[in-house]
């Protein structure tokens, strides 16, 4: 009899069929990437893969955009220099591209490197003696972020605000276009990828339900520390609200692979 898969993990046939997608890409070792809207299962697909690749005998590394988030000094500097949101981590321009880059680079030829981490319920990255350590060549490397292969938007499209946010907080457009032209410097990132797969949830408006989901979980996983209300991750979300929508219609002209979810993220291929 099949095996049911562990609540919010996928199942473990799917997970072997992206793997060996995965492992179908050019050079060794090659960059998967994973794209999909906030709460969509990237990070939690990527594990699964991960944890597949090791029971046989490979060495998949999965890393994330988020590793790759400014930290909070820097972003408050960006905040009060060019626009208050810039503060508030998530959209493109609060990445360290030239970084990502780098690592990125050295995964690819076998170099020793040190990877990043972020505190999400601090907010800032943590010091480098708390970076994870990668000393040798590894079989696959899985990067995750839901912005992968973002384009830059018609500088027209960008007059109009698509939300609350942008109409009471960015009512000159100063946070979107910086947002917009930052986009240009990810084409690095985008670049340094092999092949790709987007998880396509329903659409937007099951981000809310699903974000929410994420910081309930990391709650749990962490009950002496406050993570983010209700409210704030409904704010939270609006930042993204712009790209995000674009993406989903974009995407699956981009990449090599869509699966497109249901509500309880059920693959539906």
């Amino acid at each position: 009899m099949p095996t049911r898969p562990a609540k919010n993990t996928f199942a473990p046939a799917f997970v072997a069929d992206i793997l060996q997608h995965a492992l179908q890409g050019a050079g060794k070792p090659s960059v998967y990437g994973i794209v999909g809207l906030q709460g969509s299962g990237k990070s939690t697909l990527a594990a699964q893969m991960a944890a597949l690749g090791k029971a046989r005998g490979l060495k998949v590394l999965v890393i994330s955009i988020d590793d790759f988030y400014l930290g909070k000094r820097q972003r408050k500097d960006l905040g009060h220099g060019i626009h208050p949101l810039l503060a508030k981590r998530g959209p493109p321009g609060t990445h360290d591209v030239a970084l990502a880059c780098k690592v990125i680079d050295r995964l690819k030829h076998g170099k020793p490197v040190a990877i990043p981490r972020f505190d999400k319920i601090g907010d800032t990255g943590l010091p480098p003696s708390r970076w994870r350590q990668v000393e040798s060549r590894v079989d696959l490397v899985i990067f995750e972020g839901w912005c992968l292969f973002a384009t830059p938007e018609d500088e027209a499209a960008l007059g109009k605000p698509i939300n609350v946010l942008e109409r009471n907080q960015d009512a000159k457009g100063i946070w979107r276009k910086y947002c917009n032209e930052a986009l240009k410097d990810y084409k690095e990132i985008w670049r340094r990828i092999d092949r790709s797969l987007f998880l396509q949830g329903p659409g937007f408006e099951q981000v809310k339900q699903w974000r929410w989901q994420q910081e309930k979980s990391l709650q749990a996983l962490n009950p002496h520390r406050e993570v983010m209300t209700k409210q704030e991750v409904d704010e939270f979300i609006l930042l993204f609200e712009r790209i995000s929508r674009r993406l989903f219609s974009e995407l699956p002209g981009l990449v090599e692979r869509v699966v497109r979810l249901d509500k309880k993220h059920r693959p539906r291929e």
